[in-house]
């Protein structure tokens, strides 16, 4: 019999909830990059004493919160319980024991009490720059990325490796950014481990392994009972993506037996020569995001919720790259996927799952130069996220410019061009790119970007559903295709490093979600508010 009961035990979850979404405010408020303090392209948690997520907070994206209840078991086996000390500090960005690419900072920093380890916070970040060719898809190898820092101690008993700060120092191109948000990574984990501390005392804790235990079995007892009620079957679907030099196709097997679920990635295309590879942590991430959203989305997401999701892709795929693959925009393939095994289950479930939306974020990274390199105008790197439109849904609309699946925020104008030296002179809904049907898809949006007085810029491209639009569901059309071109009219490719000259401007277009439902069946009244909104034209 628990010593604690379940209601205490469910107070204490929801309060270790409250404790992490401070973890990750702490984080969005001391952050320098703009991608974390704007767009809120982070992850935050609480782990137990063995290495098993416990809680993550709401703030972040799936890609970095379901591929970081992996990444702790990693520290610990790589640095050893006997190894670990009140004041120490953890980071790696290792793609394949990390997040899935050299961007992502993930920092763990292990909890004591008393002398005695109970468990771990642990966060995630996407920098503005790892040195390399910049974030981009263009490179063939890891190596030529940036720099990997393996498993390592940020800080060893209070005390910071200067060393380890100096090498990151000066092999990036934003140095003060990268290395300001390292040190906020670490300060979000100590922000929740006072938090936790303060949790504990009021609750008399000596330990998290009782409150552990009850967390991980409520939650994979009601995933499984999800899994259960659903018609046994095999579910079969496939998507046809872009990719870079050829499109990448995505096959999955979705198995149901009992309360067993099994999505198999057989047959998916192989490894690419370029960055858009994806390690099987980012690759298990976002397929058991899409399916959890679908079956058991009032479950929290932890440990014990994912268990039940069994992800297998074939080593040497696309969606299982081993080192050394070039995986720098993993998330344009990634962030398909739970497109891809959403498909496979409206099969088995219909009526929940919506039609295909622009899924990819169109992450923009610029290196804005001077014309003159003898000027003295300063360089500059500028990340900026935008999403394109969700798929119609079985009973509403799509969603416009919002990022599903990665649920990050788009940055705001102001504030990007506050980084650097460029001017944002349109951003605004793409009028008719949501697909007709019974229920319109998300729209899109164009956004016109041009390099100030003095500069010019390159920017990475890495943007996908221009040759492959989102596809309607239940009869319903295909949102409006993606396009990058000049202001001129000059057609530019979706993805790779190319020029913007300095009296010229950058136009997207970016995709808008298929419809649901026969175009036909939808109501008069909200095709008069379409009209009136300039949703589409008459």
């Amino acid at each position: 019999m628990s010593a604690l009961g379940n209601v205490d035990n469910q107070i204490m979850w929801n309060r270790l909830i409250a404790v992490v979404e401070e973890q990750a405010t702490t984080l969005i408020r001391t952050a320098f990059s703009t991608s974390v303090r704007e767009a809120g392209d982070l992850s935050a948690g609480v782990y137990d004493r063995r290495g098993r997520m416990m809680a993550q907070a709401v703030t972040g994206t799936p890609g970095h919160v379901n591929a970081m209840a992996e990444s702790v078991s990693h520290f610990m086996e790589e640095i050893g319980l006997q190894n670990m000390f009140e004041g120490d500090v953890y980071i790696t960005n290792d793609p394949w024991k990390g997040t899935g690419h050299l961007h992502d900072f993930t920092v763990v920093t292990p909890s004591f009490r008393a002398g005695v380890l109970v468990g771990f916070f642990a966060s995630t970040a996407h920098v503005v720059d790892v040195g390399g060719r910049g974030f981009g898809p263009d490179a063939n190898e890891v190596y030529e990325e940036g720099i990997l820092l393996p498993i390592m101690k940020f800080a060893e008993r209070g005390e910071v490796s200067q060393p380890l700060i100096k090498i990151v120092r000066n092999n990036v191109r934003e140095a003060d950014q990268v290395v300001g948000d390292i040190y906020s990574l670490a300060a979000c984990n100590e922000a929740g481990d006072n938090r936790l501390q303060d949790m504990m005392d009021e609750f008399r804790l000596d330990d998290l392994e009782e409150l552990s235990d009850f967390i991980m079995n409520t939650s994979r007892d009601a995933t499984h009972a999800r899994i259960a009620a659903l018609k046994d079957g095999t579910y079969h679907n496939d998507m046809t993506a872009d990719g870079y030099d050829a499109p990448v196709v995505m096959k999955v097997a979705l198995t149901i037996r009992g309360a067993d679920l099994v999505a198999d990635f057989e047959g998916t295309s192989g490894v690419s020569k370029f960055g858009v590879n994806v390690p099987a942590v980012y690759t298990r991430a976002y397929a058991c995001y899409g399916l959890k959203c679908a079956i058991a989305p009032e479950v929290p997401n932890n440990a014990g919720s994912l268990e039940p999701f069994r992800i297998v892709a074939p080593v040497g795929s696309i969606l299982n790259a081993p080192r050394p693959s070039a995986v720098s925009v993993r998330h344009v393939t990634g962030q398909m996927l739970p497109d891809v095994v959403l498909g496979a289950l409206h099969k088995c479930m219909g009526g929940v799952v919506p039609a295909e939306g622009s899924s990819s974020l169109w992450n923009v990274q610029i290196a804005a130069r001077p014309v003159d390199p003898m000027s003295g105008l300063p360089r500059s790197e500028v990340l900026m996220f935008n999403s394109g439109g969700t798929g119609g849904r079985p009973t509403l609309d799509g969603l416009n410019a919002t990022a599903f699946p990665s649920g990050v925020s788009t940055m705001s104008v102001e504030a990007t061009e506050q980084v650097g030296p460029i001017t944002v002179w349109r951003k605004e809904l793409r009028s008719g790119s949501g697909g007709a049907g019974r229920h319109r898809g998300g729209l899109g949006q164009v956004i016109e970007i041009a390099p100030n007085e003095g500069y010019e810029f390159f920017f990475n491209a890495m943007f996908d559903r221009i040759d492959h639009a989102p596809r309607g569901r239940e009869g319903g059309e295909a949102g409006a295709a993606g396009s990058v071109a000049l202001d001129d009219g000059t057609r530019l490719a979706g993805k790779g490093r190319q020029h913007v000259p300095k009296d010229r401007r950058l136009v997207l277009k970016l995709p808008g979600g298929g419809g649901y439902g026969d175009p036909a069946d939808r109501s008069q009244e909200l095709i008069d508010a379409d009209i009136e909104g300039e949703y589409v034209t008459r």
